[in-house]
């Protein structure tokens, strides 16, 4: 399956908000299909439409604890609750590598969206699961995990983003791709 390119920061595509998918057909599939050959080929464990430029409400989710895939399937996602209580984790982004940063989360929350076939689902999420859910529906709606700090943390973060990226310039996987 084709792998996407990424998009990097500060692209503006970032802090745009996805529209919802109209019909789950083929093309969405495919599309799927697509965004977890990346997520996977990244070692991610969430992607969401934005980050391979796709103003689309999808994101795919898969902890693959124990190494066991369970891949998750979010189309045209809507959280309904949050719990009062805040967790906090560690994120990264590979839109923007180079930087991991902690960020207070509800530790729960109630979601309803489209499976990989379109059908209505909704689900409880906790811990870990919640948090990057969480992270990749913030991009769906054109929020970045840099959002949650001041102007002046995020030019420090950004510069270290920008440093990382020409140091280490990004490159699409392909066939031609020693990894």
């Amino acid at each position: 399956m084709p792998i996407l390119p990424l998009i990097y920061a500060p692209h503006p595509i970032l802090k745009m908000t996805a529209e919802p998918v109209a019909d789950i057909n083929n093309d969405i599939r495919k599309l799927v299909d697509d965004m977890f050959s990346t997520m996977y080929m990244e070692n991610a464990v969430g992607l969401g439409a934005n980050m391979v430029g796709i103003l689309k409400r999808i994101a795919v989710v898969d902890l693959q604890d124990n190494n066991i895939k369970s891949p998750l399937t979010l189309i045209n996602p809507l959280i309904t609750w949050y719990s009062d209580d805040i967790q906090t984790y560690k994120e990264a982004s590979l839109c923007f590598p180079g930087i991991t940063v902690e960020i207070n989360r509800p530790c729960a929350i109630k979601m309803n969206y489209f499976d990989y076939d379109g059908k209505a689902q909704e689900i409880k999420a906790e811990g870990f699961l919640s948090a990057v859910i969480q992270h990749e529906l913030d991009y769906l709606d054109g929020t970045t995990f840099l959002d949650y700090f001041s102007k002046m943390k995020r030019d420090i973060l950004m510069r270290k983003v920008e440093k990382h990226i020409k140091k280490y310039p990004p490159h699409t996987h392909g066939e031609h791709c020693n990894h």
